[in-house]
């Protein structure tokens, strides 16, 4: 009598590994296209050769290794450290493509290897280590109600004491120009950060589970209001961001749902270049393309670029850019990473991910994968404490993190942005609450 259902539980996993291998295999090719565009149409602000079919075979020759080991991800669970690590894939794939393409004068085989064999160690770590650790705090049903509510409160205060620094309906063409003129207290700084990173998504996303849908709605009004205070893209692309994560949550699984997450604004780029080739789509239309292929997923791995060639020539830091550790050692560089990259390649302040800044920066790449390594091993601390938790609330509640880690440093985002707060937040959370892991499938 049980013969059917056995087979069809049986042949679901199965399934399930085929679709997400040919949805992984349609990101690899969907991004190595999108990075052909972005050489054909932003080689004027990269140091990068002209497309040719030399060049794009030997790009396409050099990610075969590297894309091999996305077999990883239809094989393992979901957890915070899968939704991180296939974002920080998708960085280092990009750059192995772009480093073919590479003008500046470093030693560009030595710097894939090394890029490489980083993003094999951050993902061992990363996807293999989550057990659950021994819960010594746990909130009640009450307990949490208190601390959403004190969530949206302490938002609300933080982004009225924002309001009095700094304040500006800047469009966002013109964000970048007014954000240097933004000068706000080191302590408001990293309020508005572990707000906007960490609490607000996180109450959203109990918001969510709870099927409390007016508060859900009033955490991402107040995300998008943190945008004329800080004038950053994640601000004001925040609660558009939230709200796809949650359809994509809805209709998939979470596996697919991160996978989708990349794969589709990707892919809708790339149509709109293709469009965009042929004269069927105005340039008001192309500036798509520019916002999410080329700043959002080609700047990051491109960083890495620009990363190797400046300390190829320059002395590392050895982790001095960290700013406790400025106060305690000498320190070759007095101010921020982001100032020094803007003066000497002009292409205004921009901050890396941890393979460029506590790997390339800090070690050079010949230590760059042991960095990467303890870097998978600080992330997998989330996999631990988010453990039993269901993986639309773990996706969602870090939803705006995935974007953050590919841009800044891990030592930034830890504290400034409120990576420690939220796995807190997770140990701490309620299970019999919001929900049972094994209950998460659409």
């Amino acid at each position: 009598m049980n013969a059917v259902p056995d087979v069809a539980a049986a042949q679901s996993p199965a399934r399930d590994r085929y679709r997400l291998g040919l949805a992984i295999l349609g990101h690899i090719v969907t991004s190595c296209v999108s990075l052909i565009f972005v050489i054909e149409h932003y080689r004027r602000l990269l140091p990068l050769a002209p497309n040719s079919l030399q060049l794009i075979g030997t790009a396409a020759l050099g990610v075969i290794p590297f894309a091999l080991c996305a077999v990883v991800f239809a094989l393992r669970r979901f957890s915070f450290g899968f939704a991180v690590g296939f974002y920080f894939y998708t960085l280092i794939l990009g750059y192995l493509w772009l480093v073919r393409f590479s003008t500046f004068p470093y030693d560009h085989r030595t710097a894939a290897i090394s890029a490489f064999a980083s993003g094999i160690a951050f993902l061992i770590p990363a996807l293999f280590v989550g057990s659950t650790p021994p819960r010594l705090l746990t909130l009640t049903a009450r307990q949490l109600d208190v601390l959403l509510a004190a969530i949206v409160a302490l938002s609300i205060v933080i982004l009225v004491i924002g309001t009095t620094f700094q304040f500006q309906l800047a469009r966002p063409a013109d964000m970048y120009k007014f954000r240097n003129e933004i000068d706000l207290p080191r302590w408001l700084q990293y309020a508005i950060g572990i707000v906007s990173g960490a609490l607000l998504p996180f109450a959203y996303a109990c918001f969510v589970q709870l099927k409390r849908y007016v508060p859900a709605v009033i955490c991402l009004v107040l995300l998008v209001l943190f945008y004329p205070v800080t004038l950053t893209k994640v601000a004001l692309l925040a609660p558009s961001w939230l709200l796809f994560l949650t359809l994509l949550s809805i209709y998939f699984e979470c596996r697919m749902a991160v996978i989708l997450s990349l794969l589709l604004p990707i892919l809708a780029g790339v149509l709109i270049a293709v469009l965009y080739q042929h004269g069927l789509v105005p340039d008001r239309v192309f500036v798509y393309f520019g916002t999410v292929n080329f700043r959002m997923i080609a700047m990051p791995s491109s960083a890495l670029d620009f990363y190797n060639d400046f300390f190829s020539t320059h002395e590392l830091t050895h982790f001095c850019q960290i700013t406790p550790l400025k106060l305690i050692m000498s320190c070759p560089y007095k101010d921020q990473l982001s100032v020094f990259m803007a003066d000497s390649y002009h292409l205004g302040y921009f901050n890396a991910s941890l393979f460029a800044t506590e790997g390339i920066a800090s070690v050079g790449t010949a230590l760059a994968p042991v960095s990467a390594a303890v870097c998978g091993l600080i992330i997998s601390l989330g996999n631990r404490a988010s453990a039993g938790l269901p993986g639309r609330f773990v996706l969602l509640s870090s939803g705006l993190l995935l974007q953050i880690l590919i841009n800044v440093p891990l030592t930034v985002a830890l504290v400034t942005h409120g990576i420690l707060v939220l796995f807190l937040l997770w140990y701490i959370a309620p299970r019999n609450v919001l929900g049972d892991q094994r209950a998460d499938r659409p």
